[in-house]
């Protein structure tokens, strides 16, 4: 049985604006900056009830992250899937129109592999 997701890493162009667009649009609960030398990277935890989200930002000129950067100048998921990061990316939509008021509840949807063996299926509810 699979158990609970412990984090989805997001590599990104802008540390600081990402982790204020979690902070101040959605109201997470955002971690500190930690430089992670061994790993070539500053992260930011955005803490969720069930799971966590890390931001990663190169750190130094060697990072790993520098050359998925150079092909994504936007960030994104790092090592993942476009259709599963597409379903992702369609999970933070629903949650923006749920925010703004411009719904009460949606749905998200992604999947990878010729046979759909891997899906990602949400709804999302206001309180």
């Amino acid at each position: 049985m699979i158990g609970r997701l412990n984090h989805v890493a997001i590599a990104v162009p802008d540390l600081e604006a990402a982790a204020a667009q979690y902070r101040d649009t959605l109201g997470a609960d955002v971690g500190a900056p930690q430089d992670e030398p061994d790993h070539g990277v500053t992260v930011v935890f955005i803490n969720l009830p069930n799971t966590k989200i890390e931001l990663l930002y190169p750190l130094g000129e060697n990072s790993p992250i520098n050359g998925f950067l150079e092909k994504n100048p936007s960030g994104g998921i790092h090592q993942g899937n476009p259709m599963m990061g597409t379903g992702l990316v369609r999970f933070g939509e629903v949650a923006a129109r749920i925010i703004r008021g411009e719904a009460d509840r949606g749905m998200a949807h992604g999947t990878q592999g010729p046979c759909l063996q891997q899906n990602i299926v949400g709804v999302l509810e206001a309180e």
